[in-house]
């Protein structure tokens, strides 16, 4: 079986804010702050996180698991447009059929893709099957919430329950984890209006392992993995990324407990 697990972050979708709001004429943030303060009166003052259509992925991050291989990174180089993330992101489906893992995949980070497909005209049709190309879809595919080829793992450990519900960064520490470093989901647009994307990258990865190491030990309560199983592929994890020997890779291994 193989497993591919994925992050992604975005910004604020100027250029579509420009359009959709007649904004021409004004700068990248200037039109971003009018896109929040429009979602802040939406929501009445409770929020200006911006509607999934709005927003413009920056980076997705992967672990990809297979019989022979482990491995973590993220999509295209760091100057790669948008289009080309979307396009690998779902040429690798179409390549491997994995089971995708994801927290809040399913209530942010599939939507988000699904409408950056759109715009791209980015075709994907293992992804979008049903079951009428393939029956064995019919009853296990991508899109279904309650399916397993798309484990959202936020979704099936609060029993699809919103009030329950955890955040990945709280569920990580508690497990032992290292959950999220130096950077929150919050400080993304402005990293990258300083042009730092390399640390939104670097960001993506380590939450994408967060999420890994919590399937892992989702796989030991369903008894599809035992004990010393888990501890294995625990160890390859931490094997890969001393192999790696990057910053961030080091500093999480360093916040493992």
């Amino acid at each position: 079986m193989t497993i591919l697990v994925f992050d992604i972050e975005t910004v604020p979708d100027v250029e579509s804010g420009r359009r959709l709001f007649r904004l021409e004429g004004l700068g990248d943030q200037e039109v971003a702050e009018v896109m929040f303060n429009q979602r802040r009166q939406e929501t009445r003052g409770e929020s200006d996180f911006l509607r999934h259509y709005l927003h413009r992925v920056v980076a997705i991050s992967v672990v990809l698991k297979t019989p022979d291989k482990l491995n973590v990174w993220s999509l295209g180089e760091r100057d790669a447009g948008e289009s080309e993330l979307i396009q690998r992101f779902f040429e690798g489906i179409e390549r491997y059929t994995p089971v995708l893992v994801s927290w809040n995949g399913g209530g942010f980070d599939l939507p988000v893709l699904h409408y950056r497909a759109l715009l791209y005209g980015v075709a994907a049709p293992r992804y979008w099957d049903n079951g009428d190309d393939d029956q064995s879809f019919r009853w296990n595919n991508y899109l279904s919430r309650y399916h397993h080829r798309h484990t959202d793992l936020m979704d099936v450990l609060s029993g699809y329950t919103p009030v329950a519900r955890a955040p990945l960064d709280e569920v990580a520490s508690m497990l032992g984890f290292p959950g999220k470093m130096g950077m929150s989901g919050s400080q993304v647009w402005d990293r990258y209006l300083a042009g730092g994307i390399d640390a939104i990258r670097n960001y993506c990865e380590t939450d994408v392992l967060n999420t890994y190491l919590i399937y892992l030990r989702y796989e030991l309560i369903r008894g599809r993995s035992t004990r010393q199983a888990y501890d294995a592929e625990c160890n390859a994890v931490r094997e890969m990324l001393q192999r790696e020997g990057k910053p961030h890779w080091t500093e999480f291994l360093d916040a493992w407990k």
